[in-house]
């Protein structure tokens, strides 16, 4: 007995002495107890993360700390900053005044040596940063934006590309990367529909997960490796009539069922941040909301990192929900919900005084404040908080580069090619016109949440490029917004005479330097507004119409008798009846990024074969939003004025080569588990891409099901004459449903498993009983 008395009196003096600076502990103790050796303050510091830009000035080719971050630093106490290399107009850092990478990763050490000497505890920063298509960051690469992303419907692509995202995040010294955003989408009036990867919960998963692999945020010992922030927690593009931060009346199964998976996918796929969304859901903020941030977070998925709230939306909970009386009862219900940080830091820097009152407890504090140590132990930054400066060289490479163009071209969706139109045959070509407002404006297919950029070319740059400047003629017609025609002549006497008339229209969410903000960032929208600005993070649509003298433009080129290839760069789906009408080829390109002109280019003459599908229905009009493919049971019947069948539905996309589909298999192999397997082959002369898509219909269930979800697809490559047998598994993500008591079950039955090449494109069906 006194034998055991003893080991355990040891063993309970080795605990008190274990000190938090011993590596070899796990980095949750390691947390636990730097924890208790803080302050109050030292620890609602770690909690915040102010606006880094604030925090330098360049001069030329050199760059010093500001007051305000060592403010900071010596009495804010601060754990982490947000968008440190983010130069925007919001931010007002352009080329002259933002960071070069290899002055951010000179920054970023200067910063993170003033951190460790200059606090108490040496805690070096977490430096987090805009992400969704490429860090925020002058000389970044800049990938198609989300829709282009999910159109590509290539996981392998995207992980890929997180990889690049990642490693030029801490090539440049930050840690944190803001992406994916995993927002589903049904009403594409909303602003930020452009860094949606659409409306279907299976697509977005899959994308979504292959981004959080490719990150590496999984396991962040790993140099390179960054940790991935997932956006926005939850159904934030569910909003009524588009409007951004919009409530919904969404109950839980439809989350269970919609909204949730894609989450739920990353975070197993190594997701270690998540950050809550503006809106609420059933009367309930998100950033106040327990339920989702806890309880199914954290205690049915195991999530181990940390929540940060959105810019303000603490704030929120009192200036615009007006579910608590004050900015501090926000803080705390924020806390309580689950929210472990605080973007910009202004509600929870009066958590001080919520403790002091008795309204928190301070383990309450601690437990957030382990939450964000712990990733910082774990990712090695007490270490080594510092980086190779001489390896940001390496931001922006050729090979980066590539990958970017790459993404662009599988991204490219071929809407329209009557009479074969497309591809045009260089060889035969005299003269090209390329006409239209997006046509030669490079910040116009780039997207928001882009940093200003240099090495970016556009449609007429990639035609150029492969035709010669001498068989290129170009004219602007109009711009994005504003009713001048005085270029519309101009833009009809270029196409007259030429082979082709390229004709690039669309939207843009590019903002300027005159731009106004929203606190939050979100441009300020106005019905009156004439810069071209039409799209991105404030700038709701009550129409999808073609703004501006675009429309006229496409007519007076039809009228020349030129054949027309029509490209879209938009950032949402957008009314293209009558350019769908017009087009003898209608090519839809999203944002596709700084070497999306490239991709386009090459698309038209035939160098890339459009393989994109559509990861969003195009309506026919506004009138009948919400319309996806896969509402629930019953089908839409048509208007009285007009069909419901959309434009073009999800899944859709054309190809210069024709594939044959057959012999479709269907069993059960095991309990809740389905083998399915076609043949694909290519009975054209060239090598294409398919996208082959399974579609799965339980015909009989407790609650009401859609007529038809997506359970899988697979994006191959065949050469003229090719074939392959291509197989799936479908398990419980594809075959469950929540049933009436909340429940996630599989139930018996008849399946119907489709087999095609879009939603509405069935090539092969068959039913299968599940026992």
């Amino acid at each position: 007995m006194k034998r055991l008395l003893l080991l355990t009196a040891c063993a309970a003096a080795a605990a008190c002495s274990a000190d938090w600076r011993d590596a070899s502990l796990p980095p949750q103790k390691r947390a636990e107890l730097l924890t208790a050796e803080m302050t109050l303050d030292e620890k609602i510091g770690q909690l915040t993360s102010p606006y880094g830009w604030e925090m330098y000035e360049r001069h030329g080719d050199s760059v010093r700390l500001t007051d305000a971050f060592r403010e900071a630093v010596q009495n804010g106490h601060i754990g982490m900053l947000w968008g440190t290399f983010r130069a925007d107009p919001w931010t007002q850092k352009d080329l002259r005044t933002g960071l070069t990478p290899q002055l951010a990763a000179r920054l970023a050490n200067r910063m993170q040596r003033y951190a460790v000497q200059h606090s108490r505890l040496g805690i070096p920063l977490f430096l987090a940063e805009e992400a969704p298509h490429g860090h925020m960051a002058i000389g970044a690469t800049t990938f198609p934006t989300a829709p282009g992303q999910a159109s590509t419907w290539n996981p392998e692509l995207i992980e890929r590309m997180g990889e690049v995202i990642a490693a030029e995040i801490r090539l440049q010294g930050g840690h944190i990367c803001y992406g994916p955003v995993l927002d589903i989408v049904r009403d594409p009036r909303w602003s930020r529909t452009e860094e949606s990867y659409g409306e279907d919960r299976y697509l977005t998963a899959r994308i979504g997960e292959a981004y959080v692999r490719g990150t590496g945020s999984g396991d962040l010992s790993q140099s390179r490796h960054a940790l991935s922030t997932l956006k926005h927690f939850i159904a934030y593009g569910a909003s009524e009539g588009g409007q951004n931060g919009g409530s919904n009346l969404l109950g839980e199964r439809e989350l269970r069922e919609t909204y949730l998976p894609p989450f739920e996918a990353a975070v197993k796929a190594g997701a270690r941040s998540v950050m809550t969304a503006y809106n609420s859901v059933d009367g309930i903020p998100c950033t106040a909301n327990r339920r989702m941030l806890t309880d199914i977070l954290r205690g049915e998925w195991g999530f181990d990192g940390f929540v940060v709230s959105d810019l303000l939306s603490i704030e929120g909970l009192h200036e615009t929900h007006g579910v608590a009386g004050s900015v501090r009862e926000a803080a705390v219900q924020a806390l309580r919900a689950g929210v472990d940080a605080d973007l910009k830091g202004g509600a929870f820097a009066s958590l001080r005084e919520a403790a002091e009152a008795g309204d928190v407890a301070e383990a309450e504090i601690d437990r957030a404040v382990e939450r964000v140590l712990a990733l910082k132990f774990e990712m090695g930054l007490f270490e080594n908080p510092y980086i190779d400066e001489a390896a940001a060289a390496e931001v922006g490479c050729a090979a980066h580069s590539e990958l970017a163009l790459e993404a662009a071209r599988q991204s490219v969706t071929l809407l329209e090619n009557r009479s074969g139109t497309l591809p045009l045959d260089p060889r035969r070509l005299r003269r090209v016109a390329v006409i239209g407002p997006n046509a030669d404006n490079i910040y116009n297919q780039l997207g928001d949440y882009t940093a200003q950029q240099t090495a970016a070319n556009t449609v007429r740059d990639g035609l150029e490029k492969l035709l010669g400047r001498d068989r290129v003629v170009y004219s602007r017609g109009c711009t994005v917004r504003g009713g001048d025609r005085s270029e519309i002549a101009a833009a009809v006497s270029a196409a007259r005479g030429t082979d082709a008339a390229v004709v690039v229209i669309g939207g843009s969410s590019a903002r300027d330097f005159d731009t106004e903000f929203l606190q939050t960032g979100a441009a300020k929208a106005a019905h009156d507004e004439v810069r071209d600005m039409e799209c991105g993070e404030g700038f709701d649509r009550a129409t999808l119409a073609l703004l501006g003298e675009q429309e006229e433009l496409l007519q007076r080129i039809k009228a020349t008798g030129t054949p027309l290839i029509v490209v879209c760069i938009a950032g949402r789906p957008l009314d293209l009846r009558r350019a769908s009408e017009q087009a003898d080829a209608l090519l839809m390109a999203w944002y596709p990024g700084a070497r999306g002109g490239d991709a386009v280019a090459e698309t038209i003459l035939g160098r890339n074969n459009p393989a994109g599908r559509l990861p969003i229905t195009i309506p026919r009009a506004e009138g009948q939003i919400p319309v996806y493919y896969n509402k629930k049971r019953p089908a839409n019947h048509d208007y009285t004025d007009l069909t419901a069948a959309p434009l073009y539905p999800f899944g859709y996309g054309l190809s210069y080569s024709t594939f044959e589909y057959g012999s479709l298999e269907a069993r059960q192999s095991g309990d809740n588990v389905l083998e399915v397997s076609c043949r694909i082959r290519n009975t054209s002369d060239r090598e294409g891409d398919e996208v082959v898509q399974l579609y799965i219909s339980d015909m009989v269930a407790s609650t009401v099901r859609p007529p038809r979800q997506l359970g899988g697809f697979r994006r191959i490559r065949l050469a003229p004459g090719e074939q392959r047998q291509v197989s799936f598994t479908l398990g419980d993500e594809a075959l469950a449903l929540i049933d009436p008591q909340g429940r996630r079950v599989v139930e018996k039955g008849d399946f119907v498993i489709a087999v095609g090449s879009s939603s509405q494109d069935i090539r092969l069906q068959t039913t299968v009983t599940l026992e």
